[in-house]
């Protein structure tokens, strides 16, 4: 007997040693006393609220308070009887259940610690297994015995209470649910400590087979499995005769809600962060989606609601009317607005379902076009709400590209924050982020960063007047000659002289381009990287009509220079990061430099705010409610644009606390309006500034008041209190204004 227990004995040390690499690992002394639980990390606001989670595994502990007792003895009465009286091991559970095996029965054996042991700690998965673990019966041996070992050690260094809350944090309750916390949001919408007694007994029946017991893809075997944790929870005596009859009636949850990567607000935004924050994760030794990270975002989730609803309101409405515009016909058109042939079979072959259909079928094959046109059920996105249907994969694509896109984003020019990010119109059906991630030419916005370089290098001023008249422009690229001849979006040159307050305002072409030729191309790309422009710029000419595709983060925070004294600051979408513990591990600071001189920053918001009361292309921000109100005058300013082809809306608006963009389009540069009347960036893409502004004012709480822009801390040399126009008289006037004097 005594070699016996001698040879028990070192079989054990062996497992838990991993002698020669027999047996595979067991966790670690440092492991036990620190288990690492997978848990979410979380992505917060500026003030504190959760806007997403990032996640393998939908955890979030809840602390032993804040779990029901019922629950707990629940638990106990179910899984593991004698859960106070044993260390780990329960023999008696254990000799019953070989009992039960050999008699044809399925009885468990494991204690609550012993299951905890092995969901913990993956005792045993391939990188637990050692040279033994591939024998069969062997490894199921081998297996057993290091949840054995682990769950002595699970009781030594824990108590009963901490091992039941990590049991309870750590299981899988289905429906991507894991822990307490999670799932009694997921199936009953509530917390841990407010579940009733019914509740309780399906959440512990559901423990032993999650799919198989669900309450909504098996409701009869859920209701079975529960009056099985009632009756135990009746024979230990947890719950009364009465309270069992009054549980047994109630009703299983008819629906469940199973939390998506896309729920919630600032879902794009949360892309954004997971994709800036990979590179770091990866540094440093972090896993994003299993170490309980706490972000910490500049969005401000009050100034993001103003956005979203903002955003939501007018592209509900101009979908409308760009399907009014294209009744009867599709919208996918070449320049001289004809239909593209093929468009659409040009897209459904780059689809991994035809891929795999085609390799399956062939290219040609009659089974390869069936499964093409095959109808299949399906919820669609709609501007009122999803909606069932029955579509091919070919009607899918012709659907979808109907739409129009749209993106936003708001920030604080003085301090780099950025408080509003929404990348589109739907992230659930509409992923692609039109931010950061998505790069259009950005038209007439680019103006502004060619009169900075106007003032700063060629000694210009806002009341310098030009003529507005033909401009053909000579210039050599890649070795070649070449010629750019651009024409004003009304298609006239009526020859008369304008301030280049009044060219911006009413974004006249021809006074840009000329300006553009006496500074040099080069000059206005060189000063739009100053100022926070980072894609690349073909230095050419037609750099001024923003030829070039850059983002809509870039762009915003380009022109929050102008409102903040000339100095370029990076904008910052994140604060700080803490682990699961709370201790701050890294900090996110704005790179900041001189993009221009302070003069010149206040004559180009001074322009800027000539859209508006020059009868510019801004003027339709009149129509909010953004003027009257506030201790003092309401100062505004801003920039539309629209790229070739109406293909692109856009509109940059400022005030004196926030800097917004918005830019509007197809996801296809093809998909547009015709005419400039309703595919200009004032129809298209300056009402979101305009409601979200509205909305911003309108809610006290944010803090964002109406006013005017600080004044210049610096004297200002060059006139800006200037005429706008001045009809042509006779030829030396011509030649003075072209001169720019």
């Amino acid at each position: 007997m005594l070699y016996f227990l001698g040879f028990i004995f070192l079989y054990f040390i062996s497992v838990d040693l991993n002698i020669l690499w027999l047996f595979g690992k067991s966790p670690s002394i440092s492991e036990l006393k620190h288990p690492k639980l997978a848990q979410a990390s979380e992505l917060y606001t500026s003030d504190g609220v959760m806007i997403g989670r990032y996640f393998n595994e939908n955890r979030t502990p809840a602390d032993y308070k804040h779990i029901s007792p019922v629950l707990i003895k629940a638990l106990i009465a179910t899984e593991d009887a004698r859960f106070y009286e044993h260390h780990g091991i329960d023999f008696k559970a254990f000799f019953s259940a070989i009992w039960a095996t050999i008699h044809g029965g399925n009885r468990g054996g494991s204690t609550l610690t012993q299951q905890l042991a092995k969901n913990l700690f993956k005792t045993r998965n391939d990188v637990s297994k050692g040279l033994l673990g591939y024998i069969p019966v062997l490894n199921t041996l081998i297996g057993k015995s290091k949840e054995w070992t682990t769950a002595v050690k699970l009781e030594i260094n824990f108590s009963k209470e901490e091992i039941l809350t990590m049991y309870l944090n750590t299981v899988d309750f289905g429906s991507n649910s894991f822990g307490i916390k999670t799932a009694s949001k997921t199936f009953f919408n509530t917390a841990p400590d407010s579940l009733s007694i019914s509740q309780c007994a399906m959440l512990v029946g559901l423990l032993k087979a999650p799919s198989a017991y669900s309450p909504i893809s098996n409701p009869k075997n859920c209701l079975y499995r529960r009056t099985t944790v009632l009756q135990q929870m009746l024979k230990y005596k947890v719950i009364t005769a009465t309270e069992y009859e009054n549980c047994y009636k109630d009703p299983l949850p008819r629906s469940i809600f199973i939390e998506q990567a896309y729920d919630g607000p600032g879902t794009y935004l949360r892309g954004v962060v997971n994709n800036t924050l990979k590179v770091w994760c990866k540094k440093n030794g972090y896993d994003l989606y299993s170490d309980g990270l706490k972000i910490y975002t500049t969005i401000d989730s009050r100034i993001q609601q103003c956005a979203e609803d903002a955003l939501t309101e007018h592209m509900a409405s101009l979908q409308k009317r760009f399907d009014q515009h294209w009744e009867g016909q599709n919208p996918w058109v070449d320049e001289r607005n004809k239909e593209l042939p093929h468009f659409i079979d040009s897209l459904v072959v780059r689809t991994d379902y035809y891929k795999a259909m085609k390799k399956k079928y062939g290219k040609k094959s009659v089974q390869l076009a069936k499964a093409l046109n095959q109808k299949r059920r399906m919820k669609i996105f709609t501007w009122k709400g999803e909606k069932d249907t029955s579509f091919s994969i070919i009607d899918s694509i012709r659907y979808y590209k109907r739409f129009l896109h749209a993106g936003f984003m708001a920030m604080d020019p003085h301090n780099g924050a950025v408080k509003a990010w929404v990348g589109g119109i739907n992230y659930k059906y509409f992923k692609y982020d039109h931010v950061k991630q998505s790069k259009r030419q950005p038209g007439s916005t680019f103006k502004p960063f060619v009169y900075a370089a106007a003032f700063d290098e060629g000694g210009y001023g806002p009341c310098d007047r030009m003529v507005n008249k033909p401009v053909t422009i000579n210039y050599i690229e890649n070795g070649e000659q070449k010629s750019w001849s651009p024409h004003n979006a009304d298609f006239i040159f009526d020859g008369d002289s304008m301030t280049l307050r009044h060219a911006l305002a009413m974004s006249v072409n021809s006074i840009a381009a000329q300006m553009t030729e006496k500074i040099g191309w080069a000059t206005v790309a060189k000063y739009a990287h100053k100022c926070g422009i980072q894609s690349p710029l073909a230095e050419v000419p037609s750099i001024c009509l923003g030829s070039s595709d850059v983002s809509l983060y870039e762009l915003v925070g380009a022109y929050a220079t102008f409102v903040n004294d000339g100095v370029w600051i990076e904008p910052k979408f994140i604060t700080q990061v803490k682990d699961r513990s709370g201790k701050l591990i890294y900090s996110f600071t704005s790179q900041t430099r001189r993009a221009v001189t302070q003069e010149t920053a206040f004559l180009i918001l001074d322009m800027l705010k000539g859209g508006l009361d020059e009868g510019g292309t801004s003027s339709n921000l009149w129509v909010y409610d953004l003027f009257k109100g506030g201790k003092e005058p309401n100062e505004l300013g801003g920039k539309t644009g629209t790229s070739s082809n109406h293909s692109d809306g856009w509109f940059v608006g400022v005030s004196k606390d926030l800097v917004g963009g918005s830019w509007v389009g197809g996801e296809d540069r093809c998909i547009h309006f015709r005419s400039t009347e309703q595919g200009e960036g004032a129809k298209t893409a300056l009402p979101i500034f305009g409601l979200f502004m509205e909305r911003v004012y309108k809610n006290e709480a944010i803090g964002i008041t109406k006013g005017r822009f600080p004044k210049p801390s610096v004297k200002i040399s060059k006139p800006y209190n200037c005429h706008t126009r001045i009809k042509k008289t006779k030829k030396d006037d011509v030649d003075s204004a072209d001169a720019g004097n």
